[in-house]
């Protein structure tokens, strides 16, 4: 019996550390983003909400093609942000769908600036549909758009996007974005829920230190 559970013990470790290298894929993206839209000489109001900013969350590739029948999605991570600094990452997923005349494909770069409590609340939640709560202001702003902090003055959370493709903008409206809580369990080595790792800190992995560190330069702490 002994050996048996060995073997099946052996047999399981390729898979864990399969997925973890697909999580921690994920939150390398996750830091390049960071570092390529931030960094940016156009994004100085982007910069200056992050100065303010309660968390963020970090879509770095939300693909999304179309013909007659569309849709997009992608992975994303959240780190909530305290006067300790940036914490562990909570796993996320951006999904939508529509029907029209369309055709087209995209890339985006997403980063959403979470700026009030009720903001980072809604994103807690095990899923939060854009435009769906009107009590949560969702804003967008496209890159190299300057004086865009004036829509965003009475946002909750700021959506801030750069997309490669055919497709004209990006649009998010009616987007759900969902916890994954089964991609915090294998990353973290046990449950974790999102609200543990972006409210009480909790958690580590020190695969996700570069993003804490990218997000604490843009951010002044």
């Amino acid at each position: 019996m002994l050996r048996i559970l060995v073997t099946a013990f052996i047999l399981l470790l390729p898979l864990a550390a399969h997925a973890q290298t697909e999580q921690q894929t994920l939150v390398d993206r996750a830091t390049l983003t960071v570092q390529e839209m931030l960094g940016d000489s156009d994004a100085n109001d982007a910069r200056n909400l992050m100065r303010r900013s309660k968390g963020v969350l970090v879509c770095p590739r939300i693909f999304k093609a179309g013909f007659i029948f569309g849709g997009q999605g992608g992975g994303c991570v959240m780190s909530g942000r305290n006067t300790g600094g940036w914490s562990m990452p909570a796993f996320y997923g951006l999904g939508s769908g529509s029907v029209g005349l369309q055709i087209g494909i995209q890339d985006a770069q997403i980063i959403f600036i979470i700026l009030t409590d009720k903001g980072l609340q809604a994103l807690l939640d095990s899923q939060f549909k854009i435009g769906a709560d009107a009590s949560v202001a969702v804003a967008s702003i496209g890159a190299g758009i300057s004086g865009s902090t004036t829509a965003a003055l009475d946002a909750d959370i700021v959506a801030y996007s750069t997309a490669r493709g055919l497709f004209a903008g990006v649009s998010i409206e009616g987007s759900l974005i969902s916890t994954r809580s089964d991609w915090n369990q294998v990353y973290y080595g046990r449950p974790m829920a999102a609200q543990q790792l972006v409210i009480s800190h909790d958690g580590s992995n020190p695969g996700a230190e570069p993003l804490r560190e990218m997000l604490a330069r843009f951010s002044g702490g």
